[in-house]
């Protein structure tokens, strides 16, 4: 189940460039069909995440919250630096885990520059500190203004393994400095090894 900490104590995700937020982790539970995936993996914290077909590939920092409530999210100075929600499931835990990551940054592209391009069917793999992989498969990819961000699917309770891959997109709103999108990856776990 996700852990009430985000439900709790979260109010809103940061922005991953300037003025790009991805949405409230406030959302009532959603409940979720069970998938084909594996068995839940013990909690371990995950250490880096390997996308080969967008060649996304970086360590994992963990992401608390700032003092207003909203996530923090690595220095927009490394854009390439990608990052995982800690007050939620670790990667391969049930319930929906949250990587976070720029898709530019101190006009470079960033680490999820080409997240938009996944498809269903495509691998993540993400090392955990216990030594074991996760490896998830993407079941679909959203694009949404961030006005309707899907809280519900995107936090809500799941029954199995699952993740979600955020940043922004869409056009940059020059005059709001910010991109007036999400792109949102779901991917359920299909195995965890060591």
């Amino acid at each position: 189940m996700i852990r009430k900490t985000i439900a709790a104590s979260a109010v809103a995700l940061a922005a991953l460039t300037a003025g790009c937020s991805v949405g409230s982790t406030t959302a009532a539970p959603a409940s979720s069909a069970p998938s084909a995936s594996s068995a839940a993996m013990p909690k371990s914290e995950p250490v880096s995440l390997d996308i080969p077909s967008i060649d996304a590939h970086s360590s994992l920092v963990p992401l608390g919250l700032n003092p207003d409530n909203s996530v923090q999210v690595p220095p927009v100075s490394t854009p390439l630096q990608a990052g995982w929600y800690e007050n939620g499931p670790t990667p391969g835990e049930v319930g929906p885990a949250v990587v976070l990551g720029h898709v530019d940054g101190n006009k470079h592209k960033g680490i999820f520059y080409r997240l938009k391009e996944m498809k269903p069917g495509d691998d993540v793999d993400i090392a955990r500190r216990d030594g074991s992989t996760a490896h998830f498969e993407v079941t679909k990819v959203d694009q949404v203004p961030k006005d309707v961000f899907p809280s519900d699917a995107v936090y809500g309770d799941t029954s199995d393994p699952q993740l979600r891959l955020i940043t922004c997109g869409g056009a940059f709103d020059r005059a709001e400095h910010s991109y007036v999108d999400n792109i949102i990856v779901y991917a359920h776990l299909v195995n965890g090894s060591h």
